[in-house]
């Protein structure tokens, strides 16, 4: 608990500064800065105090200086005065280095090296990188050269001299690693999201070959039928009976229609739930009402177990269209008569949606594939063909709604999928 809590404490003064609306180069360069000066805080001090008990009290003073600029260049990030941080940083250490390099030669014009590391990690502009190269290393050089020509108090030990050496070279060893880390870790964000996009723009092109095919057979039949109805080919009575055909055809059309613009709304826009306490029971009607002529085509039978005043917290809208979908699905692969069991319950307080049929069953190898666009887009038991985008559409609609789809099938032995909800007290249960 005592290392969490220091942890969370240098979580919190690293990221001093740092809000989601700043870029990620921003970022780094803030947080590389704040790492920089977190222990020139502690350096500072410690030797501030080293140096009044050993009666060197001008070198003290500058080392307490030096520790107010270091909380000043935080204080500043923390206002997200940045620019005006950064500067602060250069300027100090140039002036108080320099001063207390020549004046005490105690070593300190090595941690100049760290400040040159520091501003080619920070800033861009290849003048300013020239400019402020040429002074760092002029102060270095005169100070290290430089006669003594005055003694403010007693030259402190060579130890101390090789303290600041191995601290300076410790901190640009420190810089360093840590700006390899984050670079090692924005290449791999980048090649993830080459990868999602590599994937996303072969699921796209597998949808837009599905979606041809849907939309061109049934169009391609309508004007087929109204081509030789207009040619005299068939009578009245023909057309009546093709009518139900093609009716059933531009149903499934729009469906699938319905479901490609839900799907690349969301790509375009972004997808976000607006969660709220929703009924069960009035989604499962609403779906069946939708699909009602269908089910009374296939003369299927309803076996509906959900509580009228159960409720669970999600987005209506879109929780609405996962049960359409697998509502959809349970009536196309259901043979005809055959019974479908829409069930409910609070277990383990988590809310237990089953949609249940009887139908053709999914295998083992197709369930694999089932929420995703690699999959091969099935055939109900009265020729309807989906577009395979439904259960994509529904896992990611789930996923959003912080719920699990689960799906139990076999060939011949029907399907079962599952929809589990938080069941927290808060946010769902039983309404009244």
């Amino acid at each position: 608990m005592f290392f969490r809590k220091i942890a969370n404490y240098w979580n919190a003064i690293v990221n001093t500064g740092i809000h989601p609306g700043l870029s990620f180069i921003e970022t780094r360069r803030t947080r590389l800065l704040n790492i920089v000066c977190i222990p020139g805080v502690i350096l500072t001090l410690y030797f501030c105090i080293l140096n009044l008990a050993q009666h060197r009290p001008w070198l003290a003073l500058v080392n307490f200086i030096h520790t107010s600029c270091d909380v000043l260049v935080l204080y500043l990030n923390k206002k997200q005065r940045y620019l005006q941080a950064r500067a602060a940083v250069i300027i100090m250490s140039l002036l108080l280095y320099g001063i207390s390099g020549f004046f005490f030669r105690n070593g300190v014009e090595f941690y100049l090296i760290l400040i040159l590391v520091l501003i080619y990690l920070i800033y861009d502009n290849k003048w300013l990188l020239g400019i402020l190269s040429v002074l760092i290393i002029s102060v270095i050089a005169f100070v290290y050269y430089a006669p003594v020509i005055w003694d403010l108090a007693p030259m402190v030990p060579s130890g101390r001299i090789l303290a600041n050496l191995v601290i300076a070279l410790g901190m640009v060893v420190i810089a360093l690693i840590y700006f390899k880390s984050v670079h090692t870790e924005f290449q791999q964000q980048t090649e993830d999201q080459r990868k999602s996009l590599d994937v996303l723009n072969q699921d796209k092109m597998k949808l837009l070959s599905v979606i041809a095919h849907d939309i061109r057979s049934p169009l391609a039949t309508l004007e087929g039928l109204l081509l030789m109805f207009n040619n005299g080919h068939y009578s009245e009575t023909e057309m009546k009976a093709a009518g139900v055909e093609l009716h059933l055809k531009v149903s499934q059309l729009g469906e699938t229609l319905s479901n490609l613009l839900r799907w690349t709304a969301g790509q375009m826009k972004g997808i976000h739930s607006e969660p709220e306490d929703v009924s069960l029971a009035l989604l499962i009607k609403d779906a069946l009402n939708t699909y009602e002529p269908r089910i009374y085509q296939k003369a299927l039978k309803l076996d509906i177990q959900v509580d009228d005043h159960l409720l669970v917290y999600a987005d209506p809208h879109q929780l609405g269209i996962v049960i359409r979908n697998l509502v959809s699905n349970a009536i196309k692969f259901s043979y005809r008569e055959g019974l479908i069991t829409i069930r409910a319950a609070i277990e383990d307080e988590k809310i237990l949606l089953d949609i249940i049929d009887q139908g053709v069953g999914i295998s083992a190898e197709k369930r694999e594939t089932l929420f995703s666009f690699n999959g091969q887009p099935a055939y109900g038991t009265a020729g309807e063909r989906g577009s395979g985008i439904g259960l994509v559409l529904c896992a990611e609609f789930v996923r959003l709604n912080n719920g699990e789809i689960e799906v139990e099938s076999e060939p011949g032995k029907g399907a079962t999928f599952r929809l589990v909800f938080s069941g927290d007290p808060e946010d769902a249960g039983w309404a009244g």
